[in-house]
C-alpha cells in the first residue's frame, strides 16, 4: 500500500519546507501533510508506522532549520482550525497544539488569567512550546500546564499529567 493511498487530498510529495519556516530556508519534505482533524491525523500517523515512514510534526517553523537536502519521511503540519483552537473554560485555558503561543497568552490575559505573561513574544505553537518547555524570565510553560492530550508517533491518544509534560 502506498503512503498516499487514501490521503491524496492532504499529502503532497516533495513540498518545499522553506515555505513553512520562519527563515524560509531548507529543502523539501519527502511527504508533507496537513490533516484537517484529529481522526485524519491518527490515521495518517498509523499509516506512516505501518509503512515504516518516519513522521515529524512541524508547528509554525519558528525554531527549526531544515537542511537543503530536505527531510525524509512525512512532515505533518497542524495548521487546520481543528488544531488551532484557544478558549477558556472556567479558570482554565484550553489550547490546541497548533495554536499560536502568543494567541494563547493574550487570550488568557484578556480573560484575567495570570501566569503566562512571561511567555509573550516567544514564537511558535503551544505544542512546540510544551515539547521544548519554552520559557522566559524564569518561567516556563511546563509550570502552568497540568494536562495534555497527545497523539503519539504511532497514532495512539494518551493523556499526560503535569509531571509528564515539563
Amino acid at each position: 500500500m502506498s503512503i498516499m493511498q487514501g490521503f491524496e487530498r492532504i499529502v503532497r510529495q516533495r513540498e518545499p519546507l522553506a515555505m513553512h519556516t520562519w527563515f524560509q530556508l531548507g529543502g523539501p519534505a519527502e511527504y508533507f501533510a496537513e490533516p484537517e482533524n484529529v481522526d485524519e491525523l491518527i490515521a495518517l500517523l498509523r499509516r506512516c508506522q505501518e509503512e515504516d515512514v518516519p513522521a515529524r510534526i512541524l508547528g509554525q517553523g519558528s525554531n527549526i532549520l531544515v537542511r537543503d537536502a530536505g527531510v525524509p519521511g512525512m512532515v505533518v503540519r497542524l495548521s487546520s482550525p481543528a488544531f488551532c483552537g484557544v478558549g477558556i473554560e472556567g479558570r482554565t485555558l484550553i489550547a490546541s497544539g497548533g495554536a499560536l503561543l502568543g494567541r494563547a497568552v493574550t487570550t488568557s490575559v484578556h480573560r484575567g488569567l495570570a501566569g503566562l505573561e512571561s511567555l509573550i513574544g516567544i514564537p511558535g505553537t503551544v505544542g512546540g512550546a510544551l515539547h521544548g518547555n519554552a520559557g522566559a524570565h524564569g518561567e516556563s510553560i511546563g509550570h502552568w500546564a497540568f494536562q495534555a492530550t497527545v497523539v503519539t508517533a504511532g497514532g495512539e491518544v494518551h493523556q499526560r499529567g503535569s509531571d509528564e509534560i515539563s
